[in-house]
């Protein structure tokens, strides 16, 4: 069995026992990090040139490969037809040398995926294709909608078929077949029946365009190379690509490319309150990128240094647990006066989808991502820095892991609030009821997780750390109140069920 934390710490509630055996039956791949699984990432690329952009897209799709595991996709044109390519596993498992020669062509999207509406198989992969009697489009997308199941019914019951189970072909339907000429009319038509997140690259086989939610949920940037335009979810792929950044799409923005350059084909009216995704910010985003004009990196160790004011403590060594932690250790040290040292070293090499069937290998699976260096803590008091902690899978082994290597006190940090709510919007959490701040008190969560004390960032704290209003940001996982109303416990294997 798992091991639970030393016997010198108090033994976990029956609360927290209850939720412990709960994790053990679901079986989950104990040694990886316990946070929210990714989203999706999505490139965009169109080119003056008759050159085939196939590489630049795979270049983008790479540098956003920490957004999605499962799945990856190019579609390419060359003005006269699509050609496509994608398949499961990482970015560079499914593109060999080989496959660019057939994605020939000027404009073109790419899609990295990790499934949040719709299970992990080929017919889910990206991007779409949508034939209709007056266009033809590819699409790509992240985020999650939420009415996809009605938006399905309804597409069924007008007599058309889907063929996978991804809300993202949904879009796709709606866009291609929307009762409307102009690109325009169809986003205006699209963004009146799709409820949720969406950041989304779509191309005919002559324009690429560039959607974002009225709410801005996901980001979505445009950049600029000789006589490339590119869009990308996030500013990173940018800098991989050699581009310049020039904005971020902004909420409720649609974007036309083509060969007189770039414009603004539709902006819904939106109120002043939008919705963007703070775990952006936490953990889901490279910290290389920006948002809202941050640097990601600063905005973590502002969130460490907010949490050094909140939860100041007598320490030898601040440690983050790699590497998304790392920025927000940095922070709580200069802000503490504490040292920074690395007493966790992460082990780049283990994939994120191995699963550990071995009772044994249970036992020892954090190791198989993190080792220890001992003689750097051994006898001291140590801070440890987390971004968050979701179901409480792993945090306890980190602590025994730290025990064992001689630390004479662990104080856990995490540079989020108590996430006591499900993500509606593109992010796989967890249900309610696999929430550990959901089921417990903060008080039980340091019992459980063995720690000497436990301090969470407030909500005051992460709205000031990443430096932007509270109107502007979705919330929800950490206060159960969401910028648009939502099922309480809502499906990602739903179109699979319903029909």
């Amino acid at each position: 069995m798992i091991r639970r934390p030393p016997r010198s710490t108090p033994k976990p509630s029956s609360a927290a026992s209850d939720v412990y055996k709960r994790q053990l039956v679901k079986g989950f791949m104990i040694f990886q990090k316990d946070v929210p699984k990714e989203e999706c990432g999505v490139v965009g690329v169109y080119s003056n040139n008759a050159q085939s952009i196939s590489k630049e897209i795979f270049f983008g799709l790479y540098a956003l490969q920490h957004r999605g595991q499962e799945s990856a996709g190019i579609c390419t044109s060359d003005g006269k037809k699509f050609n496509v390519h994608k398949g499961m596993g990482l970015v560079a498992q499914v593109f060999e040398e080989s496959v660019f020669d057939k994605l020939k062509g000027n404009v073109g999207i790419g899609h990295t995926r990790y499934s949040t509406t719709g299970s992990s198989k080929i017919e889910n992969a990206q991007p779409f294709l949508a034939e209709s009697y007056n266009t033809d489009i590819a699409l790509a997308h992240n985020g999650n909608v939420i009415n996809s199941n009605e938006l399905k019914k309804d597409i069924i019951n007008s007599g058309y078929n889907l063929s996978s189970s991804s809300d993202s072909e949904i879009i796709a339907h709606l866009i291609a077949y929307a009762p409307a000429q102009s690109w325009k009319d169809r986003i205006a038509y699209c963004m009146r029946k799709i409820q949720g997140a969406y950041s989304l690259v779509l191309m005919d086989k002559n324009q690429l365009i560039g959607v974002r939610d009225p709410l801005g949920v996901r980001p979505l940037c445009i950049g600029k190379k000789d006589n490339q335009w590119i869009i990308a979810s996030e500013s990173c792929a940018l800098d991989h690509m050699g581009a310049e950044f020039v904005r971020e799409v902004n909420p409720g923005e649609a974007v036309l490319i083509d060969k007189n350059g770039i414009k603004t084909i539709y902006q819904r009216e939106t109120s002043e309150k939008t919705g963007a995704c703070v775990f952006e910010h936490i953990y889901f985003a490279r910290p290389d990128s920006k948002l809202n004009g941050t640097l990601i990196y600063k905005n973590r160790m502002a969130m460490g240094a907010e949490l050094a004011k909140e939860f100041p403590v007598d320490a030898d060594m601040v440690i983050g647990v790699p590497d998304s932690a790392t920025a927000a250790a940095v922070g709580y040290s200069q802000e503490s006066g504490i040292p920074f040292g690395e007493g966790l070293v992460k082990n780049r090499y283990v994939g994120r989808t191995f699963i550990i069937p071995d009772q044994i290998l249970r036992d020892i699976g954090v190791r198989w991502k993190l080792n220890l260096l001992s003689e750097l803590i051994e006898g001291k008091k140590i801070v440890v820095v987390d971004d968050s902690i979701v179901r409480g899978t792993t945090t306890p082994h980190v602590v025994n892991l730290l025990r064992k290597g001689g630390a004479k006190e662990i104080h856990f940090r995490i540079c989020a609030p108590p996430i006591i709510s499900p993500c509606h919007f593109g992010v796989d959490m967890a249900t309610k009821n696999e929430l550990l701040a959901a089921n417990m008190e903060v008080e039980e969560i340091r019992k459980f997780i063995g720690a000497d004390s436990l301090g969470y960032l407030s909500n005051e704290g992460l709205i000031k750390s990443v430096k932007s209003k509270r109107d502007n940001l979705c919330m929800g996982c950490f206060t159960g109140n969401y910028p648009i109303p939502v099922q309480l416990e809502m499906d990602k294997l739903i179109l699979e069920t319903e029909s």
